[in-house]
C-alpha cells in the first residue's frame, strides 16, 4: 500500500521517496548504527545453532562468542567476515582452526565514565529573565517536565546515545490536555501549567530509527522527520508451515532461555511521519492514526555528539576507537594463544620405558638400564617486552582518542600527586571536562 500523505498540506513530500526511505535506506542506516551500538554494548551470544557450533570451533572450550568479534581476523576466529554482515555473517575456513579469543570491552567503561562525569548529579535550571516571578515559575515547570520523564536517567540515557551514534533526537509529545488549552488560546494558572507540564513526553529516538527529510537548501533545517523500527506486539506469530517454522529459528542470546526458539511475538514494521502541521501513523505501511498539530513548528529536537559542518549526524565516539578496539582484542587474543603454547612446561622422554604413562611430579625417581637415556624439557613463558609495550600503546592511544583517561575509573597512575581535594581532581579532569563541554 502507497504512503497517503494528503494531510501534509505543503505536497513537498512525495510518497515513492517514504517508500525509498523505508525500503532502501532504513536497512542501511540501521545496520551502521547498530555495529556502533554492538561496538559499544558488546553483546554475547550462544553458538549452538549457528556456524560457530561446527567440532573444530569448540575446541576453545568456549560455547559463545562476542559481538566485537566481527573486527578479530580470520586466523584466531577461523571464520570470514562478510564486509556488510554482522556476527552472524561469518563463513567457515576448513584449514584454520579457531583460537583463543579476549575481548576487553575499553569502549563501554569510557563512555558510561564520561556520562557519569557530566551527569553524576541532578540537572539545575536558571531562567535569565528580569521577572523574577517569572523566572521562578519557568524554573519550576521545568523540573517538573523532566522529573517526569526521568529525572537525570533521562540526560544519562541521551548522552549515552550520543555519544555511541554521534546524535540523539527527542520528539516532544505534549498531549491532548495542552494540545487543547493551545488550541482556545487559554493560558493556565501556574498550578494547571505543573500538572501540564508532567504530561508532556519527552521521546528519545535512536538513530537506525531516524530518516529526517532534511531542507534541499539547508542541512540545518528539518523539514518532515520520518521514523522507521519494528514494534513488538503482546501476540504470538501464526505457527504457519513447517518450512516457515524451520527457517525463522535465529541465534539464541544468552540469558533467553535453553533450547528455546527465537523470540515468536509478532513484530510490526512501524512508520512515522511529522511535519510542522500534522502527523501519521502507519503499521506494515497501512495508515492507522493521523492528526493535526496545533503549532507551526516541528517538535523534534536534535542535538549532536560533536559538530560536524554539513552533515546532520555528528561525530561518533564508538567509531573513532573501532579500529583501536579490533587491534585491542587482537593482540590480547594473540598473547593468550601463546600462553596457552608457552605457559606450561612440556617433556619429551627419550629411551624410558612407560614414560607416557607417569606424571611428572617433584620427588619422583626414573629409573632405566637405557645409558642414552634423556628427558628434555621445552616450552615455558618466555618474556616478550614487545608485545606488552605495543599493547600499552594501543591503550594510550585509546586514551587519547575517547579523551577519558583510566583515571576516571579510579585507576590512578604515578606522577599525579596527592589528589586530597576536588579542586585537584578538577585539575586533573580539566582536559576531558573541556572536551566534552565543546
Amino acid at each position: 500500500m502507497e504512503f497517503d500523505l494528503d494531510i501534509f498540506k505543503d505536497n513537498q513530500l512525495q510518497a515513492d521517496y517514504v517508500d525509498w526511505l523505508v525500503d532502501e535506506r532504513s536497512p542501511d542506516v540501521c545496520q551502521h548504527f547498530s555495529k556502533l551500538w554492538d561496538y559499544y554494548n558488546n553483546p554475547t551470544y550462544d553458538s549452538s545453532g549457528t556456524a560457530m557450533s561446527n567440532s573444530k570451533f569448540s575446541e576453545s572450550g568456549q560455547c559463545y562468542f562476542q559481538a566485537q568479534e566481527y573486527g578479530l581476523p580470520v586466523r584466531i576466529t577461523g571464520m570470514v567476515r562478510q564486509p556488510n554482515g554482522g556476527v552472524f555473517s561469518g563463513k567457515n575456513v576448513g584449514d584454520i582452526q579457531r583460537k583463543e579469543v579476549v575481548i576487553e570491552n575499553d569502549i563501554a567503561w569510557r563512555i558510561n565514565a564520561a556520562v557519569d562525569f557530566l551527569f553524576g548529579k541532578p540537572i539545575s535550571f536558571v531562567c535569565k529573565s528580569p521577572d523574577s516571578q517569572k523566572s521562578a515559575e519557568i524554573e519550576s515547570i521545568l523540573r517538573v517536565l523532566f522529573s517526569a520523564n526521568g529525572g537525570i536517567g533521562f540526560f544519562q540515557d541521551m548522552a549515552v546515545l550520543g555519544s555511541v551514534y554521534g546524535f540523539v533526537d527527542c520528539i516532544v509529545r505534549p498531549g491532548e490536555k495542552i494540545t487543547q488549552h493551545i488550541s482556545s488560546f487559554q493560558t493556565p494558572p501556574f498550578s494547571a501549567a505543573l500538572q501540564l507540564a508532567q504530561a508532556i513526553d519527552l521521546e528519545l529516538i535512536e538513530a537506525p530509527r531516524a530518516l529526517p527529510v532534511l531542507d534541499e537548501n539547508d542541512y540545518r533545517k528539518i523539514r518532515y522527520y520520518v521514523q522507521h523500527f519494528y514494534q513488538k506486539k503482546n501476540e504470538v506469530e501464526s505457527k504457519g508451515s513447517f518450512l516457515t517454522r524451520l527457517f525463522s529459528v535465529a541465534p539464541r542470546a544468552i540469558g533467553a532461555g535453553a533450547g528455546r526458539n527465537a523470540d515468536k511475538r509478532r513484530a510490526v514494521a512501524v512508520t512515522e511521519i511529522i511535519s510542522p502541521e500534522a502527523w501519521q501513523r502507519y503499521e506494515n505501511k497501512q495508515l492507522v492514526a493521523e492528526g493535526e498539530l496545533a503549532w507551526d513548528l516541528l517538535p523534534v529536537v536534535h542535538i549532536q555528539n560533536i559538530a560536524q559542518p554539513y552533515y546532520y549526524e555528528g561525530a561518533s565516539d564508538v567509531e573513532s576507537l573501532i579500529p583501536l578496539q579490533d587491534e585491542l582484542n587482537t593482540r590480547l587474543s594473540d598473547r593468550a594463544s601463546r600462553i596457552t603454547f608457552q605457559s606450561f612446561k612440556m617433556y619429551l622422554g627419550k629411551g624410558i620405558e612407560g614414560f607416557e604413562d607417569r606424571p611428572v611430579s617433584p620427588g619422583r625417581m626414573w629409573h632405566t638400564d637405557n645409558p642414552d637415556a634423556s628427558i628434555e624439557e621445552f616450552g615455558g613463558d618466555s618474556a616478550t617486552p614487545s608485545e606488552d609495550l605495543h599493547i600499552a600503546e594501543i591503550r594510550e592511544a585509546i586514551d587519547k582518542t575517547s579523551g577519558v583517561t583510566p583515571i576516571v575509573a579510579g585507576v590512578l597512575k604515578n606522577k599525579l600527586g596527592h589528589l586530597t581535594s576536588a579542586v585537584a581532581l578538577r585539575l586533573t579532569l580539566m582536559g576531558m571536562l573541556f572536551q566534552d563541554r565543546t
